[in-house]
């Protein structure tokens, strides 16, 4: 049986396995630790019987800078799905939707309007997997990825910059149905 745990340093030298996935995103390793450091709470791992990383999510609260407020692009607290990904050997036995689950809970227990998280356009298996945990497009980030980062304009792909309302937003605000209309360009997120 899977349990859920928070992540530690030492899980990077575990997790190999689950982030050679061509949908999953890596970094390198300041990267991890640096959220490690400042978001322990919101990185979980979900480990299997025989010690294996079957999954994990890292997550982050924040907000835009205040010097960003009178921005329309302007994002109000909220928490953020960093990296969602389970192993190919645990998929399609609820580990995404557990994994979000705690995302979700920490960010309606601090208080955050939504939850979001970046996927590629091309990636249909993710927005798929988010559709179905509740997650709408709220624009989409153009050429957002690059897959050079010595030439950003080589190889750039779309983002759907997608989100789930959280208890604070009872009107919905920060949440659209037809968010594939609103488009933005990279320097418009923080």
């Amino acid at each position: 049986m899977t349990s859920l745990r928070p992540f530690h340093a030492t899980d990077v030298f575990k997790f190999n396995p689950t982030n050679l996935d061509p949908l999953t995103e890596t970094y390198d390793l300041n990267f991890y630790f640096s959220y490690l450091a400042r978001w322990p709470h919101l990185f979980t791992a979900a480990e299997g019987p025989d010690g294996t990383i079957d999954g994990y999510i890292m997550g982050k609260l924040e907000s835009s800078p205040s010097y960003y407020v009178h921005s329309e692009h302007y994002l109000p607290f909220h928490a953020h799905i960093t990296a969602l990904t389970v192993a190919p050997h645990a998929r399609r036995l609820g580990l995404a939707r557990t994994l979000s689950s705690c995302l979700e809970t920490s960010g309606d227990e601090y208080d955050a309007w939504f939850v979001d998280l970046f996927v590629r356009a091309s990636n249909k298996v993710g927005q798929a997997l988010y559709h179905g945990l509740g997650y709408s497009v709220f624009r989409v980030v153009k050429e957002y990825y690059s897959d050079d980062p010595t030439d950003p304009t080589k190889d750039s792909e779309d983002a759907w910059d997608m989100r789930k309302r959280l208890k604070r937003d009872v009107h919905g605000k920060h949440a659209r149905s037809d968010g594939l209309k609103y488009e933005v360009n990279p320097e418009d997120v923080w």
